[in-house]
């Protein structure tokens, strides 16, 4: 099995205060991909460059104590990508893939592990118009990694997402139809993101011979909600710090493995890590049947 952990720290130092190498030394997954490091990479020297033998490759923000994505892997990557093109978010410490691309390897030769940072658009108008252009710049980004090199490419984007998709991934969502995180356009990206391929495509023909856009239809799975589709309170990711949220159980779905759907179908168990605190953040594990 390939375990695969993501995990938002909301600031390294702070985790690894609260038992964040013991709990990657006893649970001991694959990868771990982390993301809100609030560290430059001066920070990690002297302990945090690896974790529990797992090597760490990140992508750090240029803004100090800001943003800031890594993997800890305890197997080598063919390649490492930092950033993903673009010129505004690059800069703000969002992405970072591995690729283990292994040509020897009868199922799906190439794979990548992405760790991603969704920005947040909690803080206001100019932050939440900046959330929009991170998502119509990611969506083209994933459908071209699929045909890397005009080959196909499996692979699972983990991370704080900063979307919670339907009504079941929040505890109150009636109330939370306005808020970012929870805006119709922001789901309605995550559905064309989930949406079959195929389906789409036929649902794009009879838009087009109505002279509308055509719906794009990304056919990526949420994995989690593959496994477990109806699930509500246990679901949750994260918890504001404000009130009794965590107490109460009042949270939000907000981390999430997008995978291919080669890779997705062979997800066979998910564990959300609720008791371990290391921040505002719950780890999510999913296990896969797959062998790098």
């Amino acid at each position: 099995m390939f375990k695969l952990t993501s995990l938002n720290l909301n600031g390294i130092r702070s985790a690894a205060s609260k038992g964040l190498q013991e709990w990657v030394a006893q649970s001991l997954p694959d990868c771990i991909c982390v993301q809100e490091l609030k560290a430059q990479s001066a920070d990690l020297s002297g302990g945090l460059e690896a974790i529990a033998g797992h090597r760490g490759h990140f992508h750090f923000a240029e803004k100090k104590g800001y943003s800031g994505v890594g993997i800890y892997t305890r197997h080598e990557p063919s390649d490492v990508i930092v950033g993903y093109g673009s010129t505004e978010f690059d800069a703000e410490g969002r992405y970072v893939e591995l690729r283990f691309d292994r040509p020897g390897r009868s199922h799906s030769p190439k794979l990548s592990i992405i760790s991603c940072y969704f920005p947040s658009g909690s803080s206001g108008e100019e932050r939440q118009a900046a959330k929009f252009r991170f998502l119509a710049e990611l969506y083209p980004h994933l459908a071209a990694l699929k045909r890397c090199g005009g080959e196909a490419r499996e692979f699972v984007l983990c991370g704080d997402i900063n979307i919670a998709h339907q009504e079941i991934d929040l505890k109150n969502y009636k109330g939370n139809r306005k808020n970012s995180g929870f805006l119709p356009e922001e789901r309605a990206w995550m559905t064309e993101l989930l949406e079959d391929a195929e389906l789409a495509h036929e649902a794009a023909q009879a838009l087009e011979q109505r002279g509308e856009l055509p719906r794009r239809g990304g056919g990526m799975h949420d994995v989690y909600r593959r496994l477990h589709p109806l699930t509500t309170d246990e679901a949750y990711t994260w918890w504001s710090n404000r009130g009794q949220a965590y107490a109460k159980n009042v949270g939000w779905r907000l981390d999430y493995h997008l995978a291919t759907p080669a890779f997705g179908a062979t997800a066979r168990a998910a564990s959300i890590h609720k008791a371990q605190r290391f921040s505002d953040h719950a780890p999510l594990t999913i296990e896969y049947d797959w062998a790098l």
